[in-house]
């Protein structure tokens, strides 16, 4: 019982020193270079409310105006969403606004679609109505587009708020995010945050955009980039605050677990490795931490469970901060125990709950 218990532990430790050791250092990408036509594009669904943040900061970005320009989609609104993009890109050259007609594809993958279709640049950004970009965003794609890549993602994090929905939304985000950028440096890349997405439009052309994506509404970020993969497509991630989107976070549990459990959802048609050593980690995690349960058989059996809240308290507090978030150390180790046990509750909800764009 001992040696299992030992080697479990080694394993799990080996593991997250691995995880620690890929997200080491800085991308190394030139302070300045040719600035390529870039083509943002949004797809908007009833997101009237967030669009003056928005076009706010596109207006902050530090680029050429006549090198990008911004195809903003109303997906059939029932808000005013389109007129409201209208008026505040009012003036913008490089702004245009359409309406979603004749969609291909159901859902958010046919309005990206719709919105792509209509660019005029090699190279597509996508992000959502509901963010804030930085202002360097566009100067660091385009100098990471320099160096050779089909498909670049950033980082994501949502901007803080005083609620416990906004706090698990949070944690939740940063775990997940910490365990993609890993894997996407160690050159495993299986998930993005479609609203830091970037990619050659002849990439995304060469793998049929997202026409083989449409097992689920969602996935427009994951799915596109398993197709990437398949067909072996250069991938990068970027961990650089300075091109670190923001975005708001769902305003209460029922609708985080709603987002959450479709997300879980499109991890069911990831690529089999990716689900393999997605559920081995996952598992691994779960007996580690209950692992406590067994502790009247036998003492031993709580060393697991502390073994990986210290780890889980080590990381947390180590990369936190280049992944845009804060969090203090009464809250880390209860947020950690919270994420796992949603784990179980989103995989269930992946599994009931009907999608909905």
């Amino acid at each position: 019982m001992l040696i299992l218990i030992i080697t479990v532990s080694f394993i799990f430790i080996f593991i997250n020193l691995l995880l620690l050791l890929s997200l080491r250092g800085k991308d190394s990408l030139p302070k300045s270079g040719n600035q390529n036509n870039i083509s943002i594009v949004i797809a908007a669904k009833n997101e009237a409310g967030n669009l003056s943040s928005l076009i706010s900061s596109i207006k902050e970005l530090d680029y050429c105006k006549d090198n990008f320009e911004v195809i903003l989609v109303d997906d059939g609104s029932n808000d005013n969403t389109y007129q409201t993009a209208v008026n505040l890109s009012a003036g913008l050259e490089n702004f245009h606004v359409y309406k979603a007609h004749d969609k291909t594809l159901p859902a958010k993958k046919g309005a990206l679609t719709f919105g792509i279709s209509h660019t005029h640049h090699p190279f597509i950004l996508i992000t959502d109505a509901d963010c804030q970009l930085p202002v360097e965003w566009l100067k660091i794609y385009s100098n990471k587009f320099n160096q050779g890549y089909d498909f670049i993602f950033g980082t994501a994090p949502f901007i803080e708020k005083e609620s416990f929905a906004n706090k698990v939304s949070r944690f939740e985000n940063l775990r997940s995010s910490i365990l993609m950028f890993a894997a996407a440096r160690m050159k495993m890349p299986y998930s993005a945050a479609a609203r830091n997405f970037g990619f050659r439009k002849a990439a995304f052309e060469q793998i049929k955009g997202y026409t083989n994506t449409a097992e689920t509404l969602s996935g427009d970020d994951d799915l596109l980039l398993r197709e990437a993969v398949k067909h072996k497509m250069r991938i990068d991630a970027i961990i650089d605050e300075n091109a670190s989107v923001l975005s708001s976070a769902k305003i209460n549990i029922r609708e985080y677990l709603r987002q959450r459990a479709r997300h879980t959802k499109t991890s069911l048609y990831y690529l089999k490795r990716h689900q393999f050593i997605l559920g081995l980690w996952h598992l691994l995690n779960l007996i580690m931490l209950l692992s406590f349960i067994l502790a009247p058989i036998d003492a031993l059996f709580i060393f697991p469970a502390l073994i990986k809240l210290a780890c889980d308290f080590s990381i947390v507090l180590m990369e936190q901060k280049k992944f845009g978030c804060k969090f203090n150390l009464k809250e880390i180790i209860p947020l950690q125990v919270f994420y796992e046990l949603l784990l179980i509750i989103n995989f269930i909800g992946a599994n009931t709950r009907k999608e909905k764009w």
